[in-house]
């Protein structure tokens, strides 16, 4: 079982940026593709960015790419997630998760991920 808890969410203007950790309970980037998903308020639960055990390949939405970067600290047991010039769109519950079905492109489907954080809000808003 592994346990995933997200924090760094928060309020923040157009244009800012924000850091999320997600910090595992054991180490588990050698053994599992770890990702971000997001849900806004009425939408559907969609991938925001991952990272491959395999090579530490990292994905990312088009929505995302080239603002959003995702990286991992073996020794914390912990993946951020740096969110720069956000967009009032970025609205939304971010998710922390992990599975142990290797990923090979930017399509990960929530129902892929085996274990879930229970999510960190952020609202962009001016």
């Amino acid at each position: 079982q592994v346990q995933l808890v997200e924090s760094g969410g928060g309020m923040v203007q157009p244009g800012g940026s924000l850091k999320l950790s997600c910090v595992a309970s054991q180490h588990t980037f050698h053994t599992y593709e770890m990702g971000w998903f997001r849900q806004a308020p009425g939408k559907e639960r969609e991938f925001v960015a991952g990272r491959s055990r395999i090579g530490g390949i990292k994905y990312y939405a088009s929505s995302v790419k080239g603002r959003f970067t995702i990286s991992t600290d073996n020794a914390k047991n912990t993946v951020y997630l740096q969110m720069d010039s956000l967009k009032p769109e970025d609205t939304a519950v971010y998710y922390c998760a992990a599975t142990a079905n290797l990923q090979y492109n930017d399509n990960w489907r929530p129902g892929d991920m085996h274990y879930w954080g229970k999510g960190t809000l952020v609202t962009v808003s001016s």
